[in-house]
């Protein structure tokens, strides 16, 4: 579990994994009470990241070799798993071959977001780091699945990213930032492609994916897509400019 600054949500998530024989939690410059939290629970060994933070992937890698055990449960700091889900995990027949996939239910401002794009969402959480591992991607990283098989458990995570709009903000100033870092010199980016995509993103979620059956909550999921997909192309074009100078 990657942590930094995540005591809202952070008892709750580490509740619910209290069946698990340990859990590591790499903490990334938290300065509020996260530590405190994590470390009274017993079953949880804390970590902290030494220098500046490395990207997602990097992270979650440096993570997974910290545990004790082979099979690693990869579970964000605001993702708790439904007593369900860990029925279901553990009574499964482990495959070292197969990566496990856990359904998200995902929730903004309190509300189960069940449009926008938000709804049936999977990722592949449960693996066998002998086998494989996540990618060192910076952002939107994901555990290798190539060669592998990949099943579908039934029982959901609930997923709390975001409880307001600083917390939008926030997030967008990470990801768009990591995203030019990323593909600096490797993609195009500018003004012209901050406003194709930013248009095409908020038309896509707002109306296609039906943002606007949500209300207030759909149209900021909807608008906060649309930005983050501005700042990522606009910080790609600065980005870019940097590496011709």
């Amino acid at each position: 579990m990657l942590t930094k600054n995540s005591g809202a949500h952070l008892g709750a998530a580490l509740a619910a994994l209290a069946w698990c024989d340990e859990i590591v939690v790499f903490d990334t410059g938290s300065v509020d009470d996260t530590r405190a939290i994590a470390t009274a629970f017993p079953n949880v060994t804390w970590h902290q990241c030494q220098g500046r933070f490395p990207g997602f992937g990097t992270a979650h890698r440096l993570a997974a070799g910290l545990a004790r055990h082979d099979w690693i449960l990869s579970i964000d700091s605001d993702e708790v798993v439904s007593p369900a889900l860990a029925d279901e995990i553990r009574a499964l027949a482990l495959d070292p071959h197969t990566v496990y996939a856990l359904p998200f239910q995902n929730y903004y401002n309190g509300r189960h977001i069940t449009t926008c794009g938000w709804q049936r969402e999977y990722h592949e959480r449960l693996f066998c780091r002998e086998v494989t591992d996540f990618s060192d991607r910076p952002v939107h990283e994901k555990v290798a699945t190539e060669g592998l098989l990949v099943r579908r458990l039934r029982h959901p995570v609930q997923h709390y990213s975001y409880d307001s709009l600083d917390d939008f903000l926030r997030k967008m100033q990470v990801y768009t930032s990591l995203f030019a870092s990323q593909h600096a010199g490797r993609k195009s980016g500018g003004a012209w492609h901050a406003w194709a995509h930013g248009a095409w993103a908020f038309l896509k979620c707002y109306v296609l994916q039906q943002g606007f059956r949500q209300g207030a909550e759909g149209f900021t999921i909807s608008t906060y897509n649309a930005h983050t997909a501005v700042w990522k192309y606009l910080k790609l074009g600065e980005a870019n400019r940097r590496l011709s100078t």
